[in-house]
């Protein structure tokens, strides 16, 4: 290890990687795959539930998915111009209901951060909030976030795989490709499969290439596996709907055949 570092020490971080996999186990080298269950358990309706943002990941999908499996009704928010009053409003109302809130994009509302400050203060109090209530926050790390609302705060990060490996794994399973219905619904399974595969691979590369920078492209690539899933979506329908196209087809020529 020491060699590696003084003759290739672009190859000291991967090597130390594979030294504590061999030595200790692969789940200590590899990062455990996101859940929302453990920090939804430590939580209450009088903290907030904070997503650290990172290029390439979007929890929406995960958060989604959680609520409709556990029967929770979720009115999401898109902080920017003029959404604040909206927000407050939802809030008021989660907290009365006892249904979710969901405020994606808090870095971009400067002007309604210190209202969520004294909201998160002064109105999620024990005693005046629905035990049900739960407020999700979204942000990229900024300098104008609340350092209160952080301090109390139940603080969740979801950041973009490391290596192909990762990548395709963390993409079979994402929602909603992890689900055998979806997996196995689709009528062309063979090339539906293919496709799939093509596409995670795919995508995995150019999560990859965002480490090399501006070489050998113009635009940063920041796809999440949400959007992977919702091309995998139209392709699956594509491909049954060619399929159906195509059957109707060799119906028409063999009936013209007969004629």
């Amino acid at each position: 290890m020491l060699m590696l570092r003084l003759l290739r020490p672009d190859k000291l971080v991967p090597a130390v990687t594979a030294f504590v996999g061999d030595e200790m186990g692969r789940r200590f080298a590899e990062p455990p795959p996101f859940s929302i269950e453990p920090s939804y358990r430590d939580s209450s309706a009088t903290t907030p539930l904070i997503f650290v943002l990172s290029p390439g990941s979007d929890p929406m999908a995960a958060l989604l998915k959680f609520a409709e499996d556990r029967g929770v009704r979720v009115e999401t928010v898109s902080l920017g111009q003029g959404q604040g009053p909206v927000a407050q409003k939802w809030i008021d109302e989660g907290a009365k209901d006892g249904f979710w809130v969901v405020l994606q994009n808090c870095h971009l509302a400067k002007s309604f951060l210190p209202t969520l400050e004294l909201i998160c203060e002064q109105q999620l109090v024990e005693g005046r909030v629905h035990k049900n209530f739960r407020m999700w926050l979204t942000s990229y790390p900024s300098t104008i976030f609340p350092i209160s609302i952080l301090e109390n705060g139940i603080k969740m990060t979801n950041e973009a795989p490391k290596g192909l490996r990762a990548g395709l794994m963390r993409t079979y399973l994402s929602d909603p490709l992890s689900s055998p219905e979806f997996f196995e619904g689709c009528a062309k399974d063979g090339q539906f499969r293919r496709m799939l595969f093509g596409l995670a691979f795919f995508h995995s590369v150019l999560q990859e290439r965002r480490k090399y920078g501006p070489i050998g492209w113009n635009i940063p690539y920041g796809g999440c596996p949400r959007a992977g899933c919702g091309a995998a979506h139209v392709r699956g329908d594509c491909l049954e709907h060619l399929g159906r196209v195509g059957a109707v087809a060799e119906l028409e020529l063999e009936e013209g055949r007969r004629e």
